[in-house]
């Protein structure tokens, strides 16, 4: 049996709080013992961790795979190198391959494929609705079955309340949550960026605020009224934020997630046309991002997710209006969060909390914890080191990161999944 014991480490454990220097053995695939007093077994193969963090996997709610159907855009493969490359070990895909997620087949081709290649972990997400049309539920129960985490319909919304109701209702016989992307699709409809001054200077079409909003609290009303789970991505705008927090306030199952972007850029990144900073949700007014950093302070927002969106060229190097939604996230996911916590917004536990145990809770899996017995996924990691997002050496085949050129600080030295080494940083 393997061991590794990992020395002279700050052990991170978001989960419990802990933060103190020590020691982790793992046996195999398992974490058999970590803490401050411990010795390495004679025979264990030895990491010395130089004083640097050692933290569980980051557990990433919210990526697209693009395979199968979509394999010039990315794989599993290139998607796992990237998620390894930027700490995650556990990432959560859409249903909106091509076929779709919505039947027992795809699902397992997905997970068995991803199994496979031995990278990150991919644990899919069911549809709600068949084909991802919005008009007749899929099979919820066989596909949680099957091993569906929760539903959604991905990047779209379902626009209609009544399958919405009725996919709350019957998710929750199963104690499945459902996760909408909060957007009325007549209202953001011909929209390819945020209504305001700055889309209106720039001659663009704008997504009003209201779209989000106005699903948040339609979708809430019909939480309330079936007693069903209910979970909306990456929140985007202040208000829906405080919507989410009074439905809190009120004891109802609301929970949401939100992506770097949103905390991290405003509508201004977009300048001239940078088709990168063309998301969906869009960016949105500096008001609405700061109102978002408020949320994950409070606790409103539950988790981070990268919202990874790999697109070719192609679909990006085009006017505007023309070109894709969408921005590639696994491999800034922690740089990005733990700006909350060198911009002194969040303590350091607190930001990596969102990245790892938070999601896990949120899907109930075994994952982003450091835990006797549990897999032995971990990430080592120098939260000061400086670097410069370079898209161009992204491990991802899609490059368009709206994070391009930016300066940031933390860097992933090693990756660990079940115990093997997965990614290391060149010296």
């Amino acid at each position: 049996m393997n061991r590794v014991a990992y020395i002279n480490a700050r052990l991170l454990d978001p989960a419990s709080g802990l933060d103190s220097p020590g020691a982790l053995i793992s046996e195999g695939e398992t974490v058999v013992d970590f803490g401050p007093d411990l010795s390495p077994p004679d025979d264990a193969q030895i990491v010395d961790c130089k004083g640097l963090c050692l933290i569980p996997g980051l557990v990433d709610m919210r990526v697209q795979l693009r395979e199968p159907g979509e394999e010039y855009k990315g794989t599993l493969a290139s998607a796992g190198r990237a998620a390894t490359a930027g700490g995650v070990t556990s990432m959560v895909c859409l249903p909106n391959t091509n076929p779709v997620i919505d039947d027992m087949s795809v699902l397992e081709f997905v997970a068995r494929r991803a199994r496979k290649l031995g990278l990150a972990k991919v644990y899919p997400y069911g549809a709600v609705t068949k084909g991802l049309m919005g008009e007749e539920l899929a099979e919820i129960g066989l596909l949680s079955e099957s091993g569906a985490l929760a539903f959604t319909d991905g990047v779209k919304a379902v626009s209609n309340a009544q399958i919405m109701r009725r996919a709350l209702s019957y998710a929750s016989n199963f104690g499945q949550m459902i996760i909408q992307h909060p957007e009325e699709p007549s209202l953001a409809q011909g929209g390819v960026m945020n209504s305001g001054e700055t889309s209106t200077r720039l001659g663009l079409s704008g997504i009003p605020r209201e779209a989000e909003i106005i699903m948040v609290e339609r979708d809430i009303r019909l939480a309330e009224m079936t007693g069903g789970r209910l979970h909306f991505a990456h929140l985007s705008t202040g208000e829906a934020v405080d919507v989410v927090r009074r439905a809190k306030a009120r004891g109802l199952a609301i929970t949401c997630d939100t992506a770097p972007p949103y905390f991290a850029l405003s509508e201004i990144a977009v300048g001239e046309y940078r088709t990168f900073a063309k998301l969906s949700p869009p960016l949105r007014a500096e008001e609405d991002r700061l109102a978002v950093i408020e949320g994950l302070q409070d606790g409103t927002i539950d988790a981070i997710a990268s919202d990874h969106a790999p697109h070719d060229e192609e679909s990006k190097r085009l006017p505007f209006a023309q070109a894709a939604f969408g921005g590639v996230g696994l491999e800034t996911l922690l740089v990005i969060t733990l700006e909350l916590f060198h911009n002194g917004h969040l303590d350091l536990l607190s930001a990596l909390r969102l990245i790892t145990s938070a999601p896990a809770d949120l899907l109930k899996l075994e994952a982003g914890r450091l835990k006797k017995g549990a897999p032995a996924d971990l990430v080592l990691v120098d939260p000061g080191r400086g670097w410069k997002v370079d898209a161009d050496k992204m491990q991802s085949i899609s490059k368009n990161t709206p994070f391009d050129g930016r300066p940031v600080q933390g860097v992933v030295l090693k990756t660990v999944v079940d115990g093997r080494t997965v990614f290391e940083k060149d010296a």
